[in-house]
């Protein structure tokens, strides 16, 4: 056959089988055949996997990118230019599109669905778009979608440019906030969301924390004089997000509206979950690595360390919570794993060090540390290990990083090994291929200068990912560049939808 690239010796992984000593033929980006000895024509660029894991290249459907929390010193919070020139992200401390998608394909992921963020004074959503395509646009090393962060849902935005946004731009998603004062909404306007994103076909994804209790919590916590890193985790206890968790499934229930609860992080979160899609309503989940293997008494680190481990929700206590994450996992309670790239660099004045400088709270305080953490390269690596430990299938692997995202956010030419499928694939190394390593932050190629998994233990790694056929990264070195990645339009979900139960009044 007349194919670009041929794959050979593959152990090839779908999230329904394995298929040993498999050969993948690709074709103009796209993969055309998959089977045992596959001819084709003489001169054809072969990659031998030596009987390797073989799997579609991962989709991260939750990472924040050139994000517009996280100006430089002095900056204001918002400094988009209105003369259409792209802004000097050198003054951000998070991650841009170049360095972050430079970081995807690093571990294995060859698409990404970032954050395109509304600010509370935006009335409407169509120039929030068109910025964050501006700042992503040549930028980046993988393939790119947006979702929305919705955090002043408008009449017009609600009305008029949620089918806009759907049609023309091929959005398919949002995401609103039950907490944080500059992005969260009251039960009242997630009903207005549910309501239009229900008519529109989107998908809503929720971070639940009850707003008031972590102010609460918070207020009392400082009355005692706590106010180090640790005390963050403290302040949002499991309960906090689990009745969120309840309360925004009632309302989605209420307006037989599809959600995904991102980052759930404990055994309550998850079991309240569990209740509502045993209830066959269409409620999703998704987790992240940190919650996997990470405790809180990382945030007990010595002095101002423990900050690089503040995120919400935050790390929990109890070992208990990381054998429910993973439980969750084989179970089915979880969609999608996903990274929640959301860094800030630890030395950058503006980074997490932004609270510091009070001479009374020289530690800082920990309501004021910017939330989040790097993981968009370790990803799939951390996952793969439960592939290696037995935590998971290979299968599973597949399921949570790639066929998952690409159903439920309408990536219909992505997640799988098949032909007519994009050639986005993750080439891992043969069984003692590589020798066990320590990772450390100098292996990474994100722009934060720490990993929250810094000095873990790794078996393996991804070593050659190929995305639309084309080899851009092999053995450690990325050979592609930011002319690769390209813009998707997706379509809806074709995970579970509306149950139709609609009252009379709607």
């Amino acid at each position: 056959m007349d194919a670009d690239l041929v794959i050979r010796n593959a152990l090839v992984v779908t999230a329904s089988d394995v298929w040993p000593r498999s050969d993948i033929a690709i074709k103009g980006g796209t993969i055309i055949a998959v089977g045992s000895h596959l001819a084709v024509q003489t001169g054809v660029e072969e990659i031998d996997a030596e009987g390797a894991h073989v799997t579609p290249g991962g989709i991260d459907s939750h990472v924040h990118l050139s994000q517009w929390w996280n100006p430089g010193p002095g900056e204001p919070q918002k400094t988009i230019p209105t003369d259409g020139t792209i802004p000097n992200l050198a003054k951000f401390t998070g991650d841009t599109y170049e360095t972050g998608s430079r970081s995807a394909i690093a571990g294995g992921t060859t698409t990404i669905l970032s954050f395109a963020l509304q600010f509370q004074d935006d009335e409407s959503i169509i120039p929030v778009i068109e910025e964050y395509h501006k700042l992503a646009a040549g930028q980046s090393y993988c393939d790119y979608a947006f979702h929305v962060i919705v955090t002043n849902p408008t009449q017009r935005v609600l009305e008029e440019e949620f089918p806009v946004m759907v049609d023309k731009y091929g959005i398919t998603s949002i995401k609103v906030y039950m907490t944080y004062a500059a992005l969260k909404l009251s039960d009242y306007q997630i009903l207005d969301v549910l309501y239009a994103a229900r008519k529109s076909g989107i998908t809503t994804m929720v971070h639940a924390e009850n707003a008031d209790v972590v102010e609460w919590m918070t207020g009392q916590l400082e009355k005692k004089g706590l106010f180090a890193p640790h005390y963050h985790g403290l302040s949002r206890p499991p309960l906090v997000e689990a009745e969120a968790t309840n309360r925004v499934i009632s309302l989605s229930e209420l307006m037989d509206t599809p959600i995904l609860l991102v980052h759930v992080s404990s055994e309550l979160a998850a079991a309240t979950v569990r209740n509502a899609q045993t209830r066959l309503l269409p409620v999703h989940a998704e987790t992240c690595p940190h919650y996997m293997y990470l405790l809180a008494d990382k945030m007990r680190a010595k002095g101002f360390e423990g900050a690089k481990w503040v995120c919400s929700p935050p790390l929990r206590e109890d070992s208990a919570d990381l054998d429910a994450i993973w439980r969750g996992l084989r179970n089915g309670t979880f969609t999608t794993v996903s990274s929640d790239h959301a860094p800030d660099s630890f030395h950058h004045p503006n980074g997490k060090q932004r609270c510091l400088g009070d001479a009374d709270h020289p530690h800082g305080k920990f309501k004021d540390i910017p939330n989040g953490l790097p993981g968009l390269e370790t990803r799939m690596p951390l996952l793969f290990e439960g592939v290696l430990d037995g935590k998971i299938t290979p299968q599973k692997f597949v399921e949570l990083t790639a066929s998952n995202p690409a159903k439920l956010y309408g990536l219909q030419k992505k997640g799988s090994i098949a032909p007519g499928y994009d050639a986005d694939l993750a080439i891992w190394y043969p069984k003692g291929g590589i020798p066990s390593f320590q990772l450390s932050n100098e292996m990474l190629h994100h722009r934060i200068d720490y990993t929250p998994y810094e000095g873990k233990q790794f078996r393996n790694w991804v070593r050659y990912t190929i995305l639309r056929g084309k080899l851009v990264f092999r053995e450690g070195q990325v050979v592609g560049d930011t002319s690769d990645g390209v813009y998707v339009k997706r379509g809806r979900s074709t995970l579970a939808g509306p149950q139709n139960v609609w009252a009379e009044w709607r």
